[in-house]
């Protein structure tokens, strides 16, 4: 036995409770043996090989405060993403950047495309590159969302894309089948399952044709480049769609049970703060938006850019430091709490920008703030349990009912009754007015209530247990449940679920049956 496993030993024998406890420890325990305090990562190895060989029982407790960069998987699913091929671009925007042998819009040194360059930009290494840091480094991979990024994924040729993520299945599956179909039926009871699956196009490219075919890749959610809502900035940068067509897409994807999510870039050209933090109020205001998530990237200067030549020529002035940061918390205080902000800032390295922000901490500047004047930030990012342990007695039942797409839609969660902690949340959509060819495409949706969403944070302890935690008591089938009533007391006679491929046992024993791609239940 190392001397690893023997300060692992050790410190499994203490009563450990946060990261204070275990740096003081580990340097205590470590001087014992006249070495210098180990790093976490081989501690961790460590307290693998002990618990693998029986020799000590698991700490859940230990396990997590050695988790490197617990953060990555506190959302109760473990992020993959991966990167298509380089491939031409249907778009001209100005702001984006047109590295060689580099997919549309991103630049070599962005850490997921440096991890696809090593991989030759190959799925299935993609995946298993990402699947063994992740457990090398303490996170569960049991539960994954695929994320697949490079551009317009809608113009890719339709062989490449259903090889692509048959590839990415496969290395899920750890074994290789003889089509998609096949893979992800492995899937459903695979170690590693996908339960969820984000493609990333334009929205001048979704119809019903492209999101049945999404549906058939097991795609779950949509994240569509709107960039802007105005029409003369969308015309000046040369984004190549004007608003209307985001309008139709996000309507189209949400009455098909899609999570839509929306990139947007203030400090575009044309545009002032005035302009931007009005786009993001009408975004929430007006019912054709009303996306379910949102990805703020600010508008760059980098090398190979139309917008560069704009800047030199003095043609394109971005915001100060101070008028972002001021512009960002207006538009942080009115997010809804239906709402995730899943990215503030894209990954670009800072010496790749030339011009614009180059605050790479800015979500904690802009919570600083807010913290500073007594406020919150209301979106589910900011609010999300992750690890916080909680009774059903702090716990209550909330149900936000908006308009959206012609539809009307239910934020069912369990919060905290200050509001301020978020434990699980599901979405309900009872559409209206749907494209008749859309029925058409997925008959499974037809007079359906459709379930959009259903997640689950943090860890909840019953009442009267002595354990610490655990990490499931239903608060997902309490949700289910009350979606179904809802539905039944709107006339809905089936509620049908966008289901990820690795979550269908789950819905099976809730009653569901597999309809196409769909989880649907007779109400």
């Amino acid at each position: 036995m190392n001397v690893y496993q023997e300060i692992v030993k050790k410190l499994n024998s203490g009563k450990i409770t946060n990261h204070k406890d275990l740096n003081y420890q580990t340097r205590k325990i470590s001087g014992s043996f006249h070495i210098a305090a180990p790093s976490k990562i081989n501690l961790l190895k460590a307290y693998q090989k002990l618990v693998k060989n029986e020799t000590i029982k698991p700490n859940p407790v230990l396990a997590k405060l050695l988790t490197k960069r617990e953060i990555r998987t506190l959302s109760g699913v473990a992020p993959i993403a991966v990167l298509t091929k380089p491939y031409e671009c249907p778009g001209q925007c100005v702001f984006c950047p047109n590295e060689k042998a580099m997919p549309k819009s991103y630049l070599s040194n962005e850490p997921a495309v440096m991890r696809a360059i090593l991989c030759n930009f190959d799925a299935f290494k993609q995946v298993e590159l990402r699947l063994r840091a992740l457990k090398n480094t303490g996170h569960q991979t049991d539960k994954c969302e695929l994320i697949i990024m490079g551009g317009t994924w809608s113009y890719l040729p339709k062989r490449y894309q259903t090889q692509f993520i048959k590839r990415c299945f496969d290395a899920f599956n750890g074994r290789k089948a003889k089509n998609l179909e096949q893979a992800q039926k492995w899937n459903e009871k695979a170690k590693n399952r996908v339960i969820g699956l984000t493609l990333e196009t334009r929205p001048d490219y979704i119809d019903v044709k492209e999101i049945k075919r999404m549906r058939e890749l097991g795609c779950t959610r949509v994240e569509i480049g709107v960039q802007t809502i105005d029409d003369k900035i969308l015309k000046l940068t040369k984004r190549g769609h004007l608003t209307d067509q985001t309008i139709i897409a996000t309507k189209l994807l949400k009455d098909a049970g899609l999570k839509v999510s929306y990139h947007t870039m203030p400090n575009l050209p044309g545009s002032t703060p005035a302009k931007d933090l009005k786009m993001y109020k009408d975004l929430f205001s007006n019912q054709n938006f009303q996306p379910d998530m949102l990805k703020i990237y600010p508008c760059v200067v980098t090398k190979d850019s139309k917008l560069n030549q704009w800047y030199k020529k003095k043609k394109f002035k971005p915001y100060t430091d101070k008028q972002l940061l001021d512009l960002m918390i207006k538009v942080k205080k009115l997010i809804p709490r239906y709402v995730r902000i899943t990215r503030l800032i894209r990954d670009i390295p800072s010496e790749s920008i030339l011009a614009g922000n180059k605050i790479s901490n800015l979500r904690q500047l802009i919570h600083d703030q807010l913290k500073n004047t007594g406020e919150f930030c209301q979106c589910i990012r900011c609010r999300e349990a992750r690890n916080t342990q909680f009774t059903m007695n702090n716990a209550q039942l909330s149900i936000k009912k908006y308009q959206a797409s012609q539809g009307t839609e239910y934020f069912l969660s369990y919060e905290s009754k200050d509001k301020k902690t978020l434990f699980a949340f599901l979405r309900l959509r009872l559409p209206k007015n749907i494209d008749p060819q859309l029925i058409k495409a997925l008959p499974e949706i037809k007079d359906a209530a459709l379930i959009r969403e259903v997640h689950t944070y943090g860890q909840l302890i019953p009442l009267k247990s002595k354990t610490k935690a655990v990490q499931h008591i239903g608060l997902g089938k309490r949700l289910i449940k009350e979606a179904e009533k809802i539905a039944k007391q709107n006339k809905f006679n089936t509620i049908t679920v966008i289901s990820g491929i690795g979550v269908r046992e789950y819905y099976k024993k809730l009653e569901y049956k597999l309809s196409e791609t769909y989880m649907t239940k007779e109400l």
